[in-house]
C-alpha cells in the first residue's frame, strides 16, 4: 500500500511538472513501444529508497537494452543496487551487469565483494546470477577469485548453480589458460554429477577446455548413454557430438569384416559347401551397441538439432544395415522451416552419394513443389539424381519433363544438368536423354537451349551414335545461341569432330572470324582452337582463315588469347629458328576421356555431418576432424565402474541384505563387466540390476547415519506379529504359513540385537530357506512393517493391503531421518486395462498394490486380472515380447498354467518405470492368442510413502525451492468439510504418508520416487474454500504433474 501511495504521488507530480517523467505507464501499454521517453529520471529512481521505483527503473533499462539502445552510462547507478534486498530488483541488476560487466570492468571490480557474498545467498537464482556476473568480468587479476567461486559452486546443492558453474569454466579458461589443470579437475567432478540439468553443461565445458582428455569420459560413458534421454535438448546435441568423436577412438569400424575362426566340426559337416568368404560381419562391442540403442529414441525428438545429431552419429558409427533407421526422421525435418530444410537436405545429399539405398524407398518424398524456394529445389534435384537407378529412372524422367516447363530459368537449367547426369550414369537411358535434350534445342528460351548444348557436348563424348546428326543440328543454332558457354561448346564440338562435319567446319570458322572482335574471351579461345584443328585436318581450305584468326588474336586485349595465339602460331607456322613439329594432329586432336558428371556433395563426407564446415563445404574456424576408427579396439575395461564397497558395521538384517546382493552379483555378471556381449534385453536387465544394487547400498549408508528409535522398532515388531498371526489363520497352504512364521520369528530374534548395536558377520548367519532369501533380496528398509503375503495363482507371493501407519506413531518419530511407511490407501478393485471387446473375449484389469516388489524395491508391484469370457478354455498365460523405453525394466510373473472359461486368474508383475510416466509396452501370450498391454503409471504410483519429523520435512523443503517447487490452487467442493476428507483425496492420488504438522490448517505429506529415491514433499495450506498445493521435488516434471493431479483431486465434486 505504501508503494502504491508513492506511485500515486509521483503520477500527480508528473501531471503538474512536465519536465519530470516516470515510466509507470510502461507496463500498462506496449512494453516495447517505439515512443522514446526521456531517461533523465532513471538515476533518481535508482537512488530512491523505494523498491518499487528501483524495480520500475530497472524494467525501463532492460527495455532500452532490448530495443538496442545503450544504457551503459547508468552503470554506476545500477551497480549500487546490487546490494538490494528485493529479489526482483537484484535479478534485473544481475541481468544488466552480465551485459555490461566486460565494458565497465573498473566499476564492476568495486562490487566483487558483493558478488562473493551473493554466492552464499539462500536463493539459488541469486547464487547462479552472482557467479555469472563474476565470470563475465574479463580482468585477469580476479581469475583466482573466479576459480574459487567456480569450485564452491560446482559443489553446490542446487543443480542450477552447478550448471552455471559449468558455463563459467570456458569463460575463465579463455581469460587465464594457466588455470586449465584446476578447471579440468572441476570438469571431472561435474561429469560425475547425476543431475541431468548439469550433464549437458559439463560436456560443453569439457569440449571447450580439454576435448583431448578422453580418460575423463571412460568412467562416465555408460552413465551419459543412459541419461541422454533425460537431458535437455541443448545438452543432448552436445553429448551426441562428443560421444560420436569418443566412439570413433574407442571402437573399431563396424562395417569391416573379421576373419571366421576355423571350426573342424563345421568343416566336416559342410564339406560340400564352398568357403569362398573367410570373413564375417564384425560384432559390435557392448558399449558401442549401448550408445546406438540409447540414441535411437531421440530420433522422435521435436528438436531438429537433436534429430540431426542422432543422424550423424548413426552415419558415422552404425553398421550399414542400421543406418537406414534415420531416413524417416530426416524426411520429417524436410517439412520444417526453410532454414532447417537447407541443412537437412545438405546432409541427405551427402548421405545419398554413398548410401543411396537408405532413401530409395522414399524416392517420391523428394519430388519438388512449386512453393519450394530455389535452393531447396536445387538440393532436391541433386538428391533425386543421386537416387536414380534402373528401377525408377522412367518415373524420374517424366518428373523432369514437368520441371522443364517451369518459369524459373535457373531451375530449368539445373534440371537439364540433372538429365545429363542421369544419362551419363545410367547407360540404358543415354540415347533417350540425348533425344530429349536435342528436342530442347528448338525451345524459345535461350537459357534452356544454351544449357542443353553444354550438356549434349558432355554426353557426345561418351555416345558414339548419331554424333553427326546432333552436331549438324547444333551448327544451325550458332547464330541464335548467344550464351558464351553454349557458343563455346558448339565450336568445341565442331573442332573435336571435324572429320564428321568436314563440309560445315570452314563455313563456321569464316562466320566466327567476322564476329571475332565482338565475342567473349571464352568464345575467342575456342575460335582459335577451331582454326588450329581445321588447319590440321583440312589445310587446303582453312590455311588463310587460320592465319587471319591468329592475326586477330595477336592484337587482342586479353593476354590469355594473345599467348594462346602465339603458341599455336609457333606450332603450325614455325619460323626458321624453331624446329617444326612433325605431327601436330596428335596435339590438337588427341583422344580425350569422357567427362564424369558427379554430385557436388560427393566430397563433403570428409566433414562431420551437420557441422558448419559440412554445410559450407569449407573448414570453419574451430572445426576438429573426425578421428578414424582404430584397427584394434582399446581396452574396454577402462569404462568399468566399481560398485560401492559393503559397509563394515551394520545390524544383522542389513548385513544379510547386502550379503544376498553381493552373492547375486557374483553369480550373474553386471552390465558394467568387461565381458558383457549379450543381447539387448540381457544388457538392459543387467544394467537395471547394477543400478539397483548401487541405489540400495546408498540408501543403507544414509540409514546408518540416523538409526530409528528402539521404541519404533518394537512397535513395528508387534505389528508384524499381529499381521503374521492373521496371515497364518487365513492361509490354506500350511507349508507357506510355516515358512512365513519362521521368517518372522527369525526377524524378531534379530531386531533386539540390532537395537542394542550388536552386529554379526554374514558367515555367522544360519542357513535360510528359499523364501527367506527372496525376502532378504528385496533390500527394503527393515523398519517397514512387513506386509501380509499369501500365495496366489498368478505369482509366487502377492502383497495384500498393509497396515496403515497411525498418526500417533508418526508423531513419535522425532529423529531427523526418513523412515519407510505403509501406504495410507490402496485401491481394492482393479481398473479395466483391456475391455472384453478389444481383447476378443479376454478382459484385463489392473491394480497398483503400492507395495515393494519382491524382486526389487525400485519396482512397482502391479496386479493383472485376466478374465476369460469366451466359450473355450485358454492355455497358459506368460509374458512374451517387450518394447521398453531406455531405463525401464520388467520382472515377469510366473507362467499361469491355464485360463478356464468364465474364470479369472491373477498375476503379479514388477515394473521399474525409472521415475517416468512412459508406458511399458509388452505382449501377453494367452494360449495361442497375443494381447498387447500398455501400462502407463499415474504419477502417484511411482512414489512410495515415507515418514519423517516436521523439522526434517521443513529443512528438506528449504533446499528444494525455486524451480524445484511447483504450486497450484484448488477450490474445495462443499462436500469436503474436514481434514480427513482432504487427506483421503491426496492418498487416492499419490502413495504418500502424513507428516506431523504443528499448524492445524497446514497438511504435510512425504514420499520418495521408487527408482531414484528422490524426496517428494507435499504441503496443503487451507484457507477455505481455497487450498494452496505446494510440491517440492528435485525432479521438476514429477513435481509439476503431481501438483496438478492433487489440485484436480481436490477440485472434484
Amino acid at each position: 500500500m505504501a508503494n502504491q501511495g508513492v506511485m500515486t504521488s509521483l503520477r500527480d507530480e508528473n501531471h503538474s511538472t512536465p519536465d519530470t517523467e516516470f515510466a509507470s505507464e510502461a507496463t500498462i501499454g506496449n512494453f516495447f513501444s517505439t515512443d522514446y521517453k526521456r531517461n533523465d529520471d532513471l538515476k533518481q529512481m535508482l537512488d530512491s529508497n523505494k523498491d518499487g521505483l528501483k524495480l520500475e527503473a530497472m524494467k525501463r533499462i532492460i527495455t532500452m537494452i532490448a530495443k538496442g539502445r545503450d544504457p551503459s552510462h547508468l552503470f554506476p547507478a545500477v551497480v549500487k543496487n546490487v546490494v538490494s534486498k528485493n529479489i526482483e530488483v537484484k535479478k534485473l541488476v544481475y541481468v544488466y551487469l552480465v551485459r555490461y560487466a566486460e565494458e565497465q570492468q573498473d566499476l564492476a571490480l568495486l562490487s566483487i565483494s558483493t558478488f562473493q557474498r551473493a554466492l552464499k545467498d539462500p536463493n539459488q537464482l541469486i547464487r547462479a546470477s552472482a557467479l555469472r556476473v563474476l565470470s563475465s568480468i574479463r580482468v585477469p587479476v580476479i581469475a583466482p577469485i573466479v576459480m574459487l567461486a567456480i569450485k564452491e559452486s560446482a559443489a553446490d546443492m542446487s543443480p542450477y548453480v552447478r550448471k552455471t558453474a559449468a558455463h563459467s569454466i570456458p569463460k575463465l579458461y579463455s581469460l587465464d589458460p594457466e588455470q586449465k589443470d584446476e578447471l579440468v579437475a572441476v570438469i571431472e567432478k561435474l561429469l560425475m554429477d547425476k543431475a541431468t540439468l548439469v550433464i549437458g553443461s559439463a560436456v560443453m565445458a569439457f569440449e571447450q577446455v580439454c576435448p583431448e582428455r578422453t580418460d575423463l569420459i571412460h568412467k562416465n560413458y555408460r552413465k551419459l548413454c543412459n541419461l541422454i534421454v533425460d537431458v535437455e535438448e541443448w545438452g543432448q546435441v552436445l553429448i551426441l557430438n562428443m560421444l560420436t568423436r569418443y566412439a570413433r577412438t574407442q571402437f573399431v569400424d563396424p562395417n569391416t569384416k573379421q576373419p571366421v575362426p576355423e571350426k573342424e566340426f563345421y568343416e566336416e559337416e559342410e564339406e560340400d559347401e564352398a568357403t569362398d568368404e573367410p570373413t564375417r560381419p564384425r560384432s559390435l562391442d557392448a558399449d558401442h551397441r549401448l550408445l546406438l540403442r540409447n540414441a535411437k529414441p531421440l530420433l522422435q525428438s521435436r528438436n531438429s538439432a537433436v534429430v540431426m545429431a542422432v543422424a550423424q552419429l548413426y552415419y558415422h558409427l552404425a553398421p550399414k544395415n542400421e543406418v537406414g533407421t534415420v531416413a524417416r526422421p530426416l524426411l520429417r525435418l524436410v517439412r520444417s522451416q526453410r532454414e532447417i530444410q537447407s541443412v537437412v537436405l545438405t546432409t541427405i545429399a551427402s548421405m545419398s552419394v554413398k548410401r543411396k539405398d537408405m532413401f530409395e524407398p522414399h524416392f517420391k518424398s523428394f519430388f519438388i513443389h512449386t512453393v519450394d524456394p530455389l535452393p531447396v529445389k536445387l538440393m532436391k534435384l541433386d538428391i533425386l539424381t543421386n537416387l536414380a537407378g534402373e528401377s525408377n529412372i522412367s518415373l524420374l524422367l517424366r518428373e523432369f519433363q514437368v520441371y522443364i516447363a517451369s518459369q524459373d530459368s535457373k531451375f530449368v537449367a539445373a534440371t537439364i544438368q540433372a538429365i545429363g547426369r542421369c544419362a551419363s550414369n545410367i547407360k540404358e537411358v543415354t540415347s533417350t536423354c540425348l533425344a530429349g535434350l536435342v528436342a530442347l534445342l528448338s525451345n524459345k528460351d535461350e537459357a534452356i537451349v544454351a544449357e542443353s548444348v553444354v550438356v549434349i557436348k558432355n554426353l557426345l563424348q561418351s555416345q558414339s551414335a548419331d554424333q553427326e546428326a546432333i552436331i549438324t543440328k547444333m551448327i544451325k543454332l550458332i547464330d541464335h545461341v548467344i550464351v558464351p558457354v553454349a557458343r563455346a561448346s558448339i565450336l568445341w564440338l565442331i573442332g573435336e569432330y571435324c572429320d564428321k562435319v568436314a563440309k560445315y567446319g570452314p563455313d563456321v570458322l569464316r562466320q566466327m572470324a567476322k564476329s571475332f572482335t565482338n565475342e567473349e574471351d571464352l568464345v575467342k579461345l575456342q575460335i582459335v582452337n577451331l582454326a588450329a584443328k581445321l588447319f590440321v585436318t583440312n589445310p587446303k581450305q582453312t590455311t588463310l582463315l587460320c592465319q587471319y584468326v591468329l592475326n586477330l588474336a595477336k592484337y587482342d586485349i586479353s593476354y590469355d588469347i594473345r599467348d594462346r595465339a602465339r603458341l599455336i602460331r609457333n606450332i603450325l607456322f614455325p619460323s626458321e629458328n624453331i624446329k617444326a613439329i612433325k605431327n601436330p594432329k596428335k596435339i590438337f586432336l588427341a583422344p580425350k576421356p569422357a567427362p564424369i558428371l558427379e554430385s557436388k556433395y560427393k566430397d563433403r563426407d570428409t566433414f562431420q555431418l551437420g557441422s558448419l564446415s559440412h554445410f559450407l563445404n569449407i573448414r570453419a574456424n574451430g572445426y576438429r576432424d573426425l578421428p578414424d576408427f582404430p584397427e584394434v579396439a582399446p581396452d574396454s575395461t577402462v569404462r568399468n565402474v566399481e560398485p560401492p564397497s559393503r559397509p563394515t558395521s551394520v545390524n544383522a538384517e542389513r548385513v544379510s541384505v547386502s550379503y544376498a546382493q553381493e552373492e547375486k552379483s557374483k553369480r550373474k555378471p553386471t552390465f558394467y563387466s568387461s565381458s558383457s556381449e549379450e543381447e539387448e534385453v540381457d544388457g538392459e536387465e543387467s544394467k537395471s540390476e547394477t543400478s539397483e544394487t548401487v541405489t540400495e547400498s546408498d540408501s543403507e549408508m544414509s540409514e546408518l547415519q540416523s538409526e530409528p528409535d528402539q521404541d519404533l522398532d518394537k512397535k513395528s515388531i508387534s505389528i508384524q506379529e499381529k499381521t503374521a498371526g492373521k496371515t497364518a489363520d487365513s492361509t490354506e497352504d500350511s507349508d507357506s504359513s510355516e515358512s512365513e512364521t519362521s521368517s518372522e520369528s527369525e526377524e524378531d530374534e534379530i531386531r533386539p540385537k540390532a537395537a542394542q548395536g550388536t552386529t554379526s558377520p554374514p558367515s555367522a548367519q544360519t542357513t535360510k530357506s528359499n523364501l527367506d532369501l527372496l525376502l532378504d533380496f528385496d533390500g527394503a528398509v527393515p523398519d517397514i512393517p512387513t506386509p501380509i503375503i499369501t500365495p496366489t495363482i498368478g505369482g509366487f507371493l502377492t502383497p495384500i493391503v498393509p497396515t496403515v501407519t497411525t498418526s500417533s506413531s508418526l508423531m513419535s518419530n522425532s529423529v531427523d531421518s526418513i523412515v519407510m511407511s505403509s501406504p495410507a490407501y490402496v485401491a481394492n478393485n482393479p481398473k479395466e486395462l483391456i475391455s472384453r471387446t478389444a481383447g476378443n473375449g479376454i478382459q484385463v484389469g489392473i491394480r497398483f498394490t503400492r507395495s515393494p516388489h519382491l524382486y526389487s524395491s525400485t519396482m512397482a508391484s502391479i496386479e493383472l486380472h485376466f478374465t476369460n469370457t469366451t466359450a473355450e478354455d485358454l492355455g497358459e498365460i506368460k509374458v512374451a515380447n517387450k518394447v521398453l523405453p531406455v531405463g525401464m525394466t520388467i520382472c515377469d510373473f510366473p507362467v499361469v498354467s491355464s485360463l478356464p472359461h468364465g474364470q479369472t486368474r491373477t498375476a503379479l508383475i514388477g515394473i521399474d518405470f525409472g521415475d517416468s510416466t512412459q508406458a511399458a509396452v509388452f505382449d501377453i501370450s494367452i494360449g495361442d492368442r497375443i494381447l498387447k498391454l500398455s501400462i502407463k503409471p499415474p504419477i502417484g504410483e511411482i512414489i512410495r510413502a515415507v515418514s519423517m519429523s516436521e523439522t526434517y520435512f521443513l529443512s528438506q523443503q528449504v533446499k528444494l525451492r525455486g524451480m524445484q517447487e511447483s504450486t497450484a490452487v484448488a477450490t474445495l467442493p462443499p462436500s469436503v468439510v474436514d481434514g480427513h476428507a482432504i487427506c483421503r483425496r491426496v492418498y487416492e492420488v499419490a502413495n504418500v504418508s502424513p507428516i506431523p504438522s504443528s499448524d492445524p490448517l497446514v497438511f504435510r505429506f512425504g514420499g520418495q520416487t521408487l527408482s531414484s529415491k528422490t524426496l517428494v514433499l507435499i504441503t496443503l495450506k487451507t484457507e477455505a474454500p481455497k487450498v494452496t498445493v505446494i510440491v517440492n521435488c528435485e525432479k521438476i516434471i514429477i513435481g509439476q504433474m503431481l501438483a496438478n493431479q492433487v489440485k484436480e483431486a481436490l477440485d472434484k465434486h
